[in-house]
């Protein structure tokens, strides 16, 4: 690896940033996220935690510029009044962060009051992403969830009268015992709301969570995966009806209003995590911080207590001598490449092979010629020039897809 400055580990196109907060007021039982109930004895600690590794961060990388924030969990707007705005301070601070960034933060309907929506908007957040997941009530209760339908619709009206021109609502489907009739009712409902944006997610039962036992054990029945893919034909073309443009497998947006955060993943561009177990793809490296919240107080402490230095390049003495990781990996050319490809073609208006292999520093039309056109003879892929993207049959089967590409 050649040596660079430490400003150039971050492009000075900047770079996504990822606030991880794992505090819960119950767990739901599909979750297998790095997040906690019962431990919010913990949250005035991990305020000063959090602020000091993102001090150190920014002293490590030169205090590069950052383009989007994103905190996510757990239930971020579960933290005390005041929380938010500090750690935002301290990331203006720590970063240079440019006055457009999108700035996210996922809530619970029940957290939504006129007060909290008026003081999260204050605080300088200025994108909503409430986790609606259905608007049926017997649904809501089966996924552990405290809010009902009217909570939810009211917490979106609620957010729109605080000042909030940028919501996104989640919902799930392919549940046990979810009609297709439930599933028309919830979509329709969420339409009339008009949205800017909406992420839809199949039911994924993790191993390990309370779901995925009590299928087991036929508590519950298993999803039915035909019905699924009905729904989600079914929201493919209600969205499009109403004027959502269908970006990303999951997620659907009105003009202009696609994540920013989120497509930094998908560009399989360079982005930053803070918080116990978040994730974060710099140089040539993917690193992650330690799950154990306890463990996460200690250690940020004792990186802060060292002080961090400025790097001249990240590499393993300068990962080694970060006391918050809980682990990393080097990324090879052939994982980039692989990685560009398969993250890149969840974009459904495709994928420029160009401007990709100009990134990857690789030719990617060349690289991967034959899983491509083994992919175009099978009807997963299509080609425009130097545009590839999925098929629509194949938007539900991508895999298939992505797989050829990591072989």
């Amino acid at each position: 690896m050649t040596t660079s400055s430490a400003r150039q580990i971050v492009p000075a196109s900047g770079m996504g940033l990822y606030v991880h907060v794992p505090f819960c007021k119950t767990k739901c039982p599909y979750c297998d996220f790095n997040t906690y109930q019962g431990i919010e004895n913990l949250m005035e600690p991990f305020l000063p935690a959090l602020t000091a590794e993102i001090g150190c961060w920014g002293e490590t990388l030169a205090h590069p510029a950052v383009n989007s924030v994103f905190f996510g969990g757990g239930t971020p707007s579960y933290l005390p009044p005041g929380h938010i705005e500090q750690i935002l301070a301290a990331i203006q601070t720590s970063f240079q962060v440019d006055p457009g960034a999108e700035i996210t933060i996922e809530a619970n309907p029940g957290d939504l009051d006129a007060a909290a929506c008026a003081g999260i908007l204050g605080q300088g957040v200025n994108r909503l992403s409430i986790g609606v997941q259905s608007l049926d009530n017997g649904l809501l209760n089966l996924l552990g969830r405290h809010h009902q339908a009217s909570e939810a619709v009211q917490a979106f009206q609620t957010a729109r009268q605080a000042g909030f021109d940028n919501v996104n609502l989640d919902l799930m489907y392919g549940l046990p015992n979810q009609s297709m009739d439930q599933w028309r009712q919830t979509l329709d409902d969420l339409i009339a709301l008009a949205p800017e944006h909406i992420s839809l997610y199949a039911l994924t039962l993790e191993e390990g969570t309370p779901m995925h036992r009590w299928v087991a054990e036929g508590k519950i029945p298993e999803p039915d995966p035909d019905l699924a893919a009905d729904m989600y034909q079914y929201a493919r073309e209600s969205l499009a009806a109403a004027g959502y443009h269908h970006y990303e497998i999951s997620n659907w947006s009105l003009p202009g209003r696609a994540c920013g955060h989120n497509l930094v993943y998908w560009e399989n561009g360079p982005y930053l995590g803070v918080g116990p177990g978040a994730h974060s793809r710099l140089g040539d490296y993917r690193f992650w911080t330690v799950l154990s919240p306890r463990d996460y107080l200690s250690k940020t402490s004792a990186w802060a207590d060292v002080g961090a230095q400025p790097a001249d390049e990240l590499a393993e003495p300068v990962l080694q001598g970060v006391s918050t990781l809980g682990g990393w990996e080097h990324i090879g050319l052939e994982t980039t490449c692989s990685e560009t490809m398969f993250l890149g073609l969840r974009l459904l208006d495709g994928l420029d092979l160009t401007s990709a292999s100009t990134v990857a520093g690789v030719d990617l039309a060349k690289k991967f010629q034959a899983p491509i056109q083994e992919c175009i003879q099978l009807g997963l892929l299509e080609q425009d020039g130097d545009c590839l993207r999925l098929t629509e049959s194949a938007y539900l089967i991508a895999n298939q897809a992505f797989t050829r590409f990591m072989e």
